[in-house]
């Protein structure tokens, strides 16, 4: 998706994940590990099966982070990420579920002769087809600029 400079997205561009990817125990247990949420939601079979969802369920800032890995940011293209506006965990994501990412351009924005942000929805979708994380992205992302051709 991030693989071109910030001159050649069109906005109304669409994008979506070729492969998927399926969220796993270790993923959510690795994910407690690394943020230090143990919260008995994502952790606890039992006292997550007494809960709203009956199973446990992957972390909301873990979907993000497997939801960004599955885009393609092309080093020399990205100058960095630059925010994230209206993050919203739409559905709950289980353990065996698969995910894949749409994204759609939605604004471009110049900063300087350097670089400029891009806009853009990003929709994951699990494998009922059904929006489980939205936000709106921003992304820097270098000018094509003489002598920095890849």
């Amino acid at each position: 998706m991030f693989d071109k400079y910030f001159d050649e997205y069109e906005v109304g561009e669409m994008w979506k994940s070729a492969n998927g990817r399926t969220v796993t125990e270790t993923d959510i247990v690795n994910f407690c590990y690394l943020s230090g949420d143990w919260y008995p939601l994502h952790s606890d079979k039992v006292w997550a099966e007494q809960g709203p969802f009956k199973k446990r369920i992957a972390h909301g800032l873990l979907i993000f982070s497997i939801s960004s890995g599955l885009m393609h940011f092309e080093p020399g293209y990205i100058k960095a990420f630059y925010g994230i506006d209206h993050l919203r965990f739409t559905q709950p994501v289980f353990i065996g579920d698969t995910l894949k990412v749409h994204v759609k351009i939605l604004e471009k924005i110049e900063k300087n002769e350097n670089h400029g942000v891009i806009v853009a929805e990003s929709n994951t979708i699990n494998q009922k087809n059904e929006i489980v994380l939205h936000c709106i992205m921003r992304v820097a992302v270098f000018k094509r600029k003489k002598g920095r051709e890849m």
